[in-house]
C-alpha cells in the first residue's frame, strides 16, 4: 500500500477537539498509524528537575504536540488547497505517484 501522508505535507483535522485546523506534519509513526502535526493536539507535560548523568533537565511546563490518529487527518491538495482523498498512479517513468481525487494534479 502507498503512503498516503508524507512528512512536510498540509493536512486539516477532519475529527477531535482540533476539528478544522491545519497544519504540517512533522512526523510520522506508521507502526502505530499516527501522525504529528504542528499546532495540533497541544498537550501540556509537567516536567520535574532531574541531574541523571550528564545534563540537566529544564523543569516547569512543557506544552508540546501529541501524536493524533491517521484516520482524523486528510491531506490538503497543494494545488485546489482543499482536503481531499490521495489517489496512486504511474508517472511516465514508472514511480508510483500520489494524485488529488478532486483536480488529478500529482503532489
Amino acid at each position: 500500500m502507498g503512503v498516503r501522508v508524507k512528512k512536510g505535507d498540509t493536512v486539516e483535522v477532519i475529527a477531535g477537539d482540533d476539528r478544522g485546523q491545519r497544519g504540517q506534519v512533522l512526523r510520522v509513526l506508521p507502526k502505530e498509524n499516527r501522525v504529528v502535526v504542528s499546532g495540533v493536539n497541544l498537550v501540556k507535560k509537567h516536567q520535574r528537575p532531574v541531574r541523571a548523568g550528564r545534563g540537566q533537565i529544564q523543569p516547569g511546563i512543557i506544552q508540546f504536540e501529541a501524536p493524533i490518529h491517521i484516520s482524523n487527518v486528510m491531506p490538503v491538495c497543494p494545488h485546489c488547497k482543499e482536503p481531499t482523498r490521495v489517489g496512486f498512479n504511474r508517472s511516465e517513468d514508472g514511480r508510483k505517484v500520489r494524485i488529488c481525487k478532486r483536480c488529478n494534479q500529482t503532489f
